[in-house]
C-alpha cells in the first residue's frame, strides 16, 4: 500500500542460453529507495521478493537507445570478447540495466554487467 516511485536501474538477471539468447527465465529487480532500505514495505504479491544484493564487483559496458533483448545479447557478446579468456566473472548470469523512463527519447543509458567472480 506504499507508493514508492520508480527507482533506477531497473535490472534484469539474464540466464544466457548456449547460442547467447535469453532463456525464459529472467529476474527483474528494482533498487528500493533510499528511505525505505532499513524498513521496506512488505509485498503483498507472493511473487514480489525483498533481496540485499550484496556488493560486487562487475565488468561492463554502456550503450544508448532503447534497449531490447537482442541489443544485450549484442552488448554482451562484445563485453565477452573485449574481456578475453582471462577475465573471470560469473558465465550463468548477467545484469541488463535500463537507467531510463520509457518517455525519455533521447540520451538513453543502458549497461550489461558480468559479475567477477
Amino acid at each position: 500500500g506504499v507508493g514508492m516511485g520508480m527507482t533506477a536501474p531497473v535490472s534484469i538477471t539474464a540466464f544466457p542460453a548456449d547460442d547467447g539468447s535469453f532463456q525464459q527465465k529472467v529476474k527483474v529487480s528494482l533498487r528500493i529507495p533510499s528511505q525505505f532500505q532499513n524498513n521496506p514495505p512488505c509485498p503483498t504479491d507472493e511473487n514480489i521478493k525483498i533481496e540485499e544484493r550484496q556488493g560486487m564487483t562487475i565488468y561492463s559496458t554502456q550503450f544508448g537507445g532503447y534497449a531490447k533483448e537482442a541489443d544485450y545479447v549484442n552488448y554482451a557478446a562484445k563485453l565477452k570478447a573485449a574481456l578475453g579468456t582471462d577475465a573471470a566473472y560469473r558465465k550463468d548470469f548477467y545484469l541488463c540495466n535500463g537507467y531510463d523512463p520509457p518517455m525519455k527519447p533521447y540520451g538513453r543509458r543502458n549497461e550489461v554487467w558480468f559479475v567477477k567472480e
